[in-house]
């Protein structure tokens, strides 16, 4: 096949998968919602099953109501007939998976899910399927043919399936009011759970590893302390320990371009006074903003007092991931 070829079958595929997940939209209906409700009043846990494809479906589906706030975790229906029911309890509920409605290992656990007398929802191509009859509530995620040209693999189907898991993600996760710090809270390790939950206080340089000098010092007195912390900076606070300004290493760059006498001048009189500063308890996220709006590379972190109580720069921001 010519590269233009292979585009086209390509083409094809998405589009054909594409109208099968559009159709969905119009067979909703009231099992859509009564699936829902059930859900939202499952005391439990929602145990996911699936076979083959079906089953990889369902693992995603599973991982992704419990991300948005549904507790939900996959069962592999034929491990479920040799110890694994075990884990279905009655205060669950069960969402079955099977394009046909007929797979064998699937139907051998009915019986036992209808004596816990667990609500039953499934997702099946075939609305008088023996999964869809004995179902609570059947979901139709049937497809007029698959992508593949033998009409065989299953793609369309389950393409379908995921889309319908994803819409009951979505509508549950509106229904309880699940906000970006619930989901954050799922997500710690990731770039959402690091945005919302990281504060300052967790990543900043504290107690004596605070580059500090009085406003009484001189310059040189700042290089040093500026050399021994390590942080590209070092505030400047006054007789009661108030922070009064910051010199920087651009702040050094600027004083050398003045032909001033390092070892003369004091830090007074070179400083930036009155920085930019955080407190200990704001969103590194939101530090990580305000210090690209105004071009800096380091902050301190200071109290109700406008005491120093912390201070970071960017090597900080980037070992915490957030930039």
């Amino acid at each position: 096949m010519t590269d233009d070829e292979l585009t086209r079958e390509g083409k094809k595929v998405l589009q054909l998968e594409a109208e099968a997940v559009a159709a969905l939209a119009d067979r909703l209906a009231e099992n859509f919602s009564g699936a829902c409700r059930a859900i939202l009043s499952c005391k439990g846990r929602v145990v996911v099953v699936g076979m083959g494809k079906s089953g990889h479906i369902g693992s995603k589906i599973a991982a992704t109501l419990a991300s948005t706030g549904t507790p939900s975790f996959f069962v592999h229906p034929g491990e479920a007939s040799h110890g694994d029911l075990g884990m279905i309890t009655p205060e669950d509920l069960v969402i079955a998976i099977s394009n046909s409605g007929n797979t064998p290992e699937i139907l051998a656990i009915l019986p036992m899910i209808k004596r816990l007398s667990v609500p039953l929802v499934s997702m099946t191509g075939t609305g008088d399927s023996p999964l869809c009859v004995q179902s609570d509530y059947c979901l139709d995620v049937g497809v007029e043919k698959e992508a593949c040209p033998h009409n065989l693999a299953p793609t369309a189907s389950t393409t379908a399936a995921l889309a319908m898991g994803d819409a009951l993600a979505v509508a549950l996760l509106k229904a309880r009011n699940f906000t970006a710090n619930d989901f954050a809270r799922s997500h710690p390790g990731g770039a959402l759970g690091k945005r919302l939950l990281l504060y300052v206080s967790d990543i900043m340089q504290s107690g004596k590893q605070i580059p500090l000098v009085n406003i009484n010092d001189s310059l040189q007195v700042a290089l040093l302390e500026m050399s021994s912390k390590g942080l590209g900076m070092t505030g400047i606070v006054d007789d009661s320990g108030k922070l009064a300004g910051i010199f920087t290493d651009g702040d050094l760059r600027r004083t050398l371009n003045k032909g001033v006498d390092l070892y003369a001048v004091k830090v007074a009189d070179v400083m930036t006074p009155d920085p930019a500063v955080t407190t200990n308890d704001c969103l590194a996220a939101d530090v990580v903003n305000m210090m690209q709006r105004l071009s800096i590379n380091s902050i301190l972190a200071v109290d109700e007092n406008h005491r120093p109580v912390g201070a970071l720069n960017m090597h900080d921001l980037l070992r915490a991931g957030l930039v």
